[in-house]
């Protein structure tokens, strides 16, 4: 599969409806943790919050560090992470 670069990407992970890693290249490649980690945050949101956000067509949880984020996104059943590099402001 044929995947675009986005812009400061450094890494990526996409996973099935249950967590399992199907895809991973650069600084996530092979990263079942990372997976893991994020599996559990998205399940931890899905659970949490307001339920309408779901219904309504969640498209992406962003978590923001320092020097870089992860940006999620849902999509056809699988769950498309994408680690970034943040540019200092």
């Amino acid at each position: 599969m044929d995947r675009p670069n986005i812009q400061g990407q450094i890494g990526y992970l996409t996973l099935n409806s249950e967590g399992a890693v199907l895809a991973s290249e650069g600084d996530l490649k092979n990263d079942e943790k990372t997976a893991g980690i994020l599996h559990g945050l998205i399940t931890l949101a899905h659970n949490r919050l307001d339920p309408k956000a779901f219904d309504k067509g969640f498209k992406r949880l962003t978590v923001t560090y320092e020097d870089h984020a992860y940006v999620v996104c849902l999509s056809n059943r699988k769950i498309h992470i994408v680690k970034r590099q943040v540019q200092a402001t």
